[in-house]
Parts: structure tokens; C-alpha cells; sequence
């Protein structure tokens, strides 16, 4: 018999003041009782690239296989894993145009991480009140603030 998989809720949002421009990313994550806060930052980035990043960063902090439900914002990001993501793998990484994915690096981080894990996407709409997205974004500013502080 197998153990249940470890079930965790994670909301994940990207910032970007300028685009390109100083750049944060933001997961808060509950697992039970348990809750964990996550942020960080570029100096030079773009808001897709951010919002790929923090989904990176959370799934990157799960030591285990989990089962993950995963809200986020991003309509780049659930489109790119529901319905780009395995013609780009079949194509060597290139778009159905046969140019490079763009940010290709960051795409192939995400694809390692999820396969790690069983996700769950759920879309929300961003700064619509769900509490979970407005502290992911709330983290991601505070990223964006801390890039600023050490510039």
C-alpha cells in the first residue's frame, strides 16, 4: 500500500516595475497547519519571467514529492504548462513558428520541477480579493523592495 502524497496549497505571483525592469516574485504555501512565506528578486527582469520564477522557488522548496494545488495569475504561465509546454518539448524547445521559446531556461526549470510533483492548476484572477493571490503578491512586491534597498 502506498502513503498518500503530502497535500499542498500554493499561490504564486510575479512583479515587475518596469518590464523590463526591477523585478520580484512572491509563493505563499500551506501544507495543514503549516504555512510558509517565499520572496525574491532581480534587478533586471520582466513580469513573465518573475511569475515563471516563483513558481520555480515554491515547488524548488518541497523536499518531497507533495501533491500540489498551484493558483496562480499568470495566464503566460497556465497556458505555457496546459498547452504550449509538450509541443515545445516535441520540437526541440522551439515554438510551432520554429523560433526559440522564450525564456526557455526558466520553462525547462519548471517542467524539472513539476515533474517532481502531482499539480494541480487552478487560474485565479489577480487583484480580485482572493486572499491567497494578494499575498503572493504582496511577497512579490516585497521582493521588487528588496532588489531597490541593496541598488
Amino acid at each position: 500500500m502506498t502513503e498518500a502524497l503530502p497535500v499542498v496549497e500554493m499561490w504564486s505571483d510575479g512583479a515587475c516595475k518596469g518590464n523590463p525592469g526591477v523585478g520580484g516574485w512572491g509563493v505563499w504555501m500551506r501544507s495543514g497547519s503549516h504555512e510558509r512565506e517565499l520572496c525574491g528578486g532581480e534587478a533586471l527582469t520582466t513580469n513573465n519571467q518573475m511569475e515563471l520564477q516563483a513558481v520555480i522557488e515554491g515547488l524548488r522548496t518541497l523536499n518531497q514529492p507533495c501533491q500540489v494545488t498551484l493558483h496562480v495569475d499568470s495566464s503566460y504561465v497556465m497556458n505555457g504548462m496546459r498547452s504550449w509546454i509538450a509541443g515545445w518539448k516535441r520540437n526541440g524547445w522551439k515554438t510551432a513558428a520554429k523560433k526559440p521559446v522564450k525564456n526557455v531556461e526558466l520553462w525547462q526549470a519548471l517542467d524539472n520541477e513539476v515533474s517532481r510533483h502531482t499539480v494541480h492548476w487552478v487560474w485565479v484572477k489577480g487583484h480580485s480579493g482572493d486572499p491567497g493571490n494578494e499575498r503572493a503578491d504582496a511577497l512579490a512586491n516585497q521582493g521588487v523592495d528588496t532588489i531597490r534597498a541593496h541598488s
